[in-house]
């Protein structure tokens, strides 16, 4: 027997206990509703919402009530827009948008100034959303499975960003812009259409670079510090006389909620989270978010 459909103002029967335990967090995902029920936007203590894969196709502008909120998972719904009210979340440091239907982000998305994790894969996003360059305090961006074939001259504006994935677009240019990142940690351009890379020791704290996938005969030139997946991967770090990480096992997506940067960056998918993947090295690797 399926799970029953919700009315759309009420709570969910077991919501109340859910809030009893006096977390402040509520789980509604693979519920099937429509909309986000307006009680919910009532719990103005609530601090972490999970309402992923429940075939949301509209949030209501009441959600900004929702002042305290830090987590915000949206995942795998209809959603096709966003309403200004989600930009008016004070305290929001993680939001998760991952496979909706999003053309692109609302004008006031910018006023998210908390906002460290932001999950937007498998959209259908042609630009790079031009509010995201106002968000100096992004640690990491999951851009994969979208459609962008560049970015913004103006992306190191973005100088809290540590890691950035760009898997499955159609980038068929290594973008200019990126070799100005010297901060970044992590950059994952897996399955896009690239036939070569510049030189990357002007990012000096890359510590992954992956980019499988690609139709390059060999990978690019980086330090000797910098863990490569791709084609020709393995040889070059053999000739650095250094043994390959061996991969750890991949841990649950929201398993690094209360973590510090390093479960931050790694919690971006990319190498270690999205399916299929060939390999989940990012674990093991040493130092990742020092």
């Amino acid at each position: 027997m399926g799970i029953a459909e919700s009315t759309p103002d009420e709570l969910p029967s077991d919501a109340e206990e859910q809030l009893r335990s006096g977390e402040q967090q509520l789980e509604l995902s693979g519920r099937r509703l429509r909309r986000l029920p307006s009680a919910v936007c009532a719990l103005s203590r609530l601090q972490k919402l999970y309402v992923s894969g429940s075939g949301l196709r509209e949030l209501p502008e009441e959600i900004e009530e929702l002042r305290e909120l830090r987590i915000l998972a949206l995942d795998f719904n209809k959603l096709e827009r966003l309403p200004d009210g989600l930009c008016r979340l004070p305290r929001l440091t993680r939001l998760y948008l991952g496979s909706n239907r999003l053309l692109a982000l609302p004008a006031d998305f910018a006023q998210l100034q908390s906002l460290r994790c932001l999950w937007i894969e498998g959209n259908f996003l042609r630009r790079f959303p031009r509010p995201l360059l106002r968000l100096v305090a992004l640690q990491s961006l999951q851009m994969g499975d979208n459609r962008l074939r560049a970015l913004p001259a103006e992306l190191p504006r973005m100088t809290g960003l540590r890691g950035l994935w760009l898997y499955g677009n159609r980038f068929e240019e290594f973008p200019p812009a990126l070799l100005r990142m010297g901060r970044l940690h992590i950059l994952d351009l897996d399955r896009n259409r690239l036939g070569g890379f510049p030189d990357l020791h002007p990012l000096r704290a890359l510590r992954v670079f992956s980019y499988d996938h690609n139709p390059v005969t060999g990978p690019p030139r980086v330090a000797d510090t910098v863990f490569l997946v791709g084609e020709g991967a393995v040889e070059r770090m053999a000739e650095r006389d250094e043994p390959t990480p061996r991969p750890q096992p991949r841990r649950p997506a929201r398993a690094f909620e209360d973590d510090e940067e390093e479960d931050l960056l790694i919690g971006g998918g990319g190498v270690l989270e999205r399916a299929g993947g060939s390999l989940r090295a990012l674990e093991a690797t040493p130092g990742l978010g020092t």
